[in-house]
């Protein structure tokens, strides 16, 4: 099972080239889409997930975009504390136009924020087979920004959380 699921991750990142990137969407709509469809499984764990006021409308894929976004929530749901809690707000800043998601996990060591979006790289290597997933999930977010002219980034994390950046180009 984890061996066709790393399969099809790996094929879902060479599509990723010949997709269609010409939706016009709204970044505020596809959050909530995205929290809405994520919210039972933050429930389990008691941690709530709020979306900010704000929005920012580009063009790319939709199909694209809402998988970076659905992957950076379920990190963060996956990586918080018990009963915590995600912030998800939305700005545009010149050309980009940014989704920052903010939990109150334990925190990412300095030294790994960039390594977090490599394939297969993994911060805590004794939990990750209990966690699910195939350690691809950041990878495929960098690689969807970056199909879209943007990058996605740790913008600060302690023991009292994390946020992280996707942006995006606009046109």
């Amino acid at each position: 099972d984890r061996l066709s699921h790393v399969i099809d991750i790996l094929l879902e990142m060479t599509e990723l080239q010949s997709a269609e990137k010409n939706d016009h969407i709204s970044l505020e709509e596809l959050v909530e889409e995205v929290i809405c469809d994520l919210t039972a499984v933050g429930e389990k764990r008691g941690i709530s997930i709020v979306q900010s006021s704000g929005d920012a409308e580009l063009t790319g894929s939709d199909t694209l975009i809402y998988r970076a976004i659905y992957n950076l929530i379920e990190n963060a749901i996956k990586y918080n504390k018990e009963n915590g809690n995600i912030i998800v707000s939305i700005n545009e800043e010149n050309e980009f136009a940014k989704v920052i998601i903010t939990d109150s996990g334990p925190g990412i060591v300095r030294d790994d924020w960039e390594k977090i979006f490599e394939p297969f790289y993994r911060v805590d290597k004794s939990r990750s087979r209990a966690m699910g997933g195939a350690g691809l999930g950041l990878a495929l977010v960098k690689e969807i920004a970056m199909q879209h002219g943007g990058n996605v980034k740790v913008l600060e994390s302690s023991e009292n959380g994390t946020s992280i950046e996707l942006s995006l180009c606009k046109n």
